[in-house]
């Protein structure tokens, strides 16, 4: 990943065209902003050069930036994943003020860090909750679950599960799904869904790697996994309900967990046994 979209807690069962012409839709950068008091639906965070993402309610955040700054147009980004290249990143959710565009956006897309974006498909039409990004292409759920290759055409797989949250490992074709029943899997980026045995019950997930994986509880139980997800192990907590998450690797190949709160950044390097708070300074 990932920049994975992340619900609220008490969004934890998600609810919710062909392409229209495309439409490049430039944000000016909010300066002066602080930690957003929005809803925070997903997270990204980017080691080698050290920037940290927030998709909100109120548009993409750079907490990075001194000072923090609002560096897309005012969408409702209620679904958003990174992409595994530098800059690229799809969302869906809802227009704001200034913002030409259908409600909902269906599914969108940036390639210059999330300062401009271009409508892709399904404009009027989906309001993409969960949403995340493996080799075989994008997932999503709007109240069904859909897969995309290119982002335009897109496919229905025969399955029932509701996600709460979904992320895909950029390197591979493995997407997690979290749902109120337990954690599903998928090893064909989404077609194909089968239960995780003994997996715990976890709100939020995300992947590092093609095979490092971490996970979080409603209550903030972090867990992580070392085989894509088929097996877990319990880390530390945070002991807070956790908004959004992003896993990362470090630059010793140690994997990083951040989770973002409704106050603050919690961060782990050392495999999510302990976590500290972060600031950009």
């Amino acid at each position: 990943m990932t920049l994975k979209n992340v619900r609220r807690l008490r969004r934890f069962t998600a609810v919710a065209g062909t392409a229209t012409a495309a439409l490049l839709l430039s944000g000016c950068a909010s300066a002066g902003a602080e930690y957003p008091e929005a809803h925070i639906h997903a997270m990204a965070v980017n080691p080698d050069t050290e920037q940290v993402l927030l998709a909100t309610h109120d548009g993409l955040y750079d907490l990075s930036a001194d000072p923090v700054k609002v560096i897309s147009p005012a969408i409702d980004l209620m679904g958003f994943t990174t992409t595994g290249q530098p800059g690229h990143f799809y969302a869906s959710g809802h227009p704001g003020a200034g913002v030409e565009l259908p409600n909902p956006v269906g599914l969108i897309e940036s390639n210059d860090g999330g300062k401009s974006w271009q409508a892709l498909s399904r404009q009027g039409q989906s309001d993409f909750h969960s949403l995340t990004y493996s080799d075989a292409g994008i997932v999503g759920f709007d109240g069904s679950l859909r897969t995309s290759e290119e982002g335009q055409r897109w496919t229905t797989p025969d399955t029932s599960i509701q996600p709460a949250d979904l992320s895909g490992a950029a390197e591979e074709q493995t997407v997690l799904a979290t749902t109120q029943g337990g954690l599903q899997r998928s090893a064909d980026g989404g077609t194909n869904w089968s239960p995780v045995p003994e997996a715990p019950l976890m709100y939020l997930t995300d992947f590092a790697s093609a095979e490092q994986a971490a996970g979080v509880t409603p209550d903030g139980q972090v867990y992580t996994s070392d085989d894509a997800g088929l097996t877990w192990q319990s880390g530390g907590s945070i002991d807070v309900e956790p908004h959004a998450m992003a896993a990362v690797t470090g630059d010793e190949g140690q994997l990083q967990i951040w989770i973002a709160t409704a106050q603050d950044i919690r961060v782990s390097t050392d495999g999510g046994q302990t976590f500290s708070g972060w600031s950009a300074e």
